[in-house]
């Protein structure tokens, strides 16, 4: 059976009945978890077994475990430094800048990895202009090819883990200021100066192996009025036709304020499946993933389905055996000075 197209979320940190029948539905590809569905490491490794036992057929686990402000699970787990201070240390030492980002990106999917959870949608690929909040130090560096230096050593450290790479947010949430989980951004850019710099660290590392792509919720008024997330312009003729790009697509969450601009959720999951998403994340509203389940046509193409089963976690660690690794130890006193 295909991995379906839609991603849905948990209230808490087991599994309610109306969940396990969710769960069930073949519409449903994955599950996102977040700091509210977890307390231990414990609690969570049994609440992935449930929920890989009630789809009962492969899901797509994930979450965002980028370091910093945006690190779902921190007891148990190694405190993660946020990027910025990756690309702080090449200003110092490109070589060592670039070992800690391959480290960093291991170590993050290694403990992710060791509780059965496929993918941390990492990393950030937008540029730090200093003026997105919700961005900021979640991005590497404001230099197009030093967060192309620095994200292509992150991504071999999470392919060594057996993790798949996830670049967000396509292509360049650092511009604006708003936040797309709150308003509407618009980047009023000229086409050509985006793809000069935003879409280079995109670009370079899709030649990369780069595995898949979240677009951002940001409308770019000179390219198509709708956001890139629902933008044939930047899905279909941009991503995939000019950039060659055949991995996954992601929608950003379905649920953040700038996705209203499209309508509804049904009118939302349709606009994001029909500009190109192989997948879509519909979190934080429960009514929204019933209303896109009753009302939309939710079908998973074959070509859909090869990029997704492509997204599961290949080799697999349980957590005894990480934390007694010497590499592991040492990994985590490296950058423990830049957390």
């Amino acid at each position: 059976m295909p991995i379906g197209s839609l991603m849905m979320d948990l209230t808490g940190t087991d599994l309610s009945a109306e969940e396990v029948d969710l769960l069930a539905h073949p519409a449903i590809g994955g599950v996102i978890f977040f700091t509210r569905n977890y307390e231990s490491v414990q609690q969570l490794t049994a609440l992935v077994k449930l929920v890989r036992m009630a789809a009962q057929r492969p899901l797509l686990l994930a979450v965002d475990h980028e370091g910093g402000r945006v690190q779902r699970f921190r007891k148990q787990f190694t405190r993660l430094p946020a990027i910025a201070k990756l690309g702080e240390s090449y200003t110092q030492n490109p070589l060592e800048a670039r070992q800690l980002a391959y480290r960093t990106g291991w170590l993050m999917a290694a403990e992710v990895r060791a509780v059965d959870i496929d993918i941390s949608f990492a990393p950030v690929l937008d540029l730090n202009y200093g003026v997105s909040q919700v961005i900021g130090d979640r991005a590497f560096h404001q230099n197009p090819e030093i967060v192309t230096e620095l994200a292509g050593a992150y991504i071999s450290g999470m392919r060594e883990a057996g993790m798949a790479s996830t670049g967000k947010h396509f292509p360049g949430h650092g511009f604006v200021e708003a936040d797309s989980h709150l308003a509407i951004p618009l980047d009023l850019r000229p086409k050509e100066q985006i793809m000069q710099a935003d879409v280079l660290p995109f670009a370079r590392l899709m030649q990369q192996g780069l595995n898949a792509v979240m677009p951002a919720h940001v409308i770019y008024e000179q390219v198509d009025t709708q956001p890139a997330g629902f933008s044939r312009i930047w899905l279909q003729d941009i991503l995939r036709t000019q950039l060659g790009f055949e991995g996954v697509i992601f929608s950003d969450d379905l649920s953040m304020e700038a996705a209203g601009v499209v309508g509804g959720y049904a009118e939302r999951a349709e606009a994001a499946l029909a500009a190109g998403c192989d997948m879509i994340l519909a979190c934080n509203k429960r009514a929204g993933i019933i209303e896109i389940l009753d009302q939309v046509k939710l079908q998973t193409s074959e070509a859909s389905a090869k990029r997704l089963q492509s997204m599961l976690g290949t080799s697999f660690m349980n957590r005894s055996a990480l934390l007694e690794q010497t590499y592991w130890q040492q990994t985590v006193e490296e950058i423990s000075h830049l957390a």
